[in-house]
């Protein structure tokens, strides 16, 4: 079984992840790899968004650029995206210039089945030097997605073409999400840092060590 031709894994990844990881991949029901814009950024504080991503959705909460939430709990983080997506969330490799995370959950939705799956989603990104100590991120994005149920998995690749459209969507809209955040806090990171003072929920332990990296100029 050899891997999906979307998916790069660095030669560092561990061989049994590694085997975990092309097997989900070659068996996706759909996948999709995007090529998106490049954005300015400052690298660490990028880095330390990508490394924490409970904290990250709590920064697009508060810039009300997103509804998805990822929570830090006693077994591991969970994801909801407020649309009926619900699961287990992990950060499973983490190196320069890439970092892959597996989900594992179901989508509930009126007048449709519950759907049980997984996915796997792979961003790679390139720096260059900029002004003032930003960088330019070029990042791409590799989505996988395969469902439990082969009925619903068989209707996912009668409707591929839009499935794949949407997961293309989907990446790009991460990564624009991702370029606006790092607008608002080069703009003005203390109002950043004051909305994520009074919202609920947010890390005080990540929020010092935010603050921390915004302040180091």
């Amino acid at each position: 079984m050899g891997a999906n031709p979307l998916l790069h894994l660095p030669s560092t990844v561990p061989p049994a992840e590694r085997t975990v990881w092309e097997r989900l991949a070659t068996t996706a029901d759909v996948a999709t790899r995007v090529e998106a814009e490049p954005f300015l950024a400052r690298a660490a504080v990028f880095e330390y968004l990508l490394d924490h991503p409970a904290f990250a959705t709590d920064v697009a909460r508060v810039l009300r650029l997103s509804k998805f939430t990822i929570r830090n709990t006693p077994s591991g983080m969970v994801l909801d995206d407020g649309r009926g997506l619900t699961g287990e969330f992990r950060l499973v490799y983490a190196a320069n210039g890439t970092r892959l995370f597996h989900a594992d959950g179901e989508y509930n939705a009126a007048l449709l089945p519950t759907i049980h799956g997984e996915a796997l989603t792979m961003i790679e990104y390139r720096t260059r030097p900029a002004s003032q100590g930003r960088v330019f991120v070029a990042p791409a994005v590799s989505g996988f997605v395969r469902l439990d149920s082969r009925v619903l998995a068989f209707g996912f690749r009668v409707l591929h073409a839009a499935a794949q459209r949407k997961a293309a969507l989907e990446a790009q809209r991460l990564m624009k999400k991702f370029a606006r955040v790092s607008r608002a806090l080069e703009e003005s990171p203390e109002a950043v840092l004051e909305k994520l003072r009074q919202a609920p929920g947010v890390s005080t332990r990540e929020l010092d060590e935010f603050g921390r990296l915004l302040s180091a100029r």
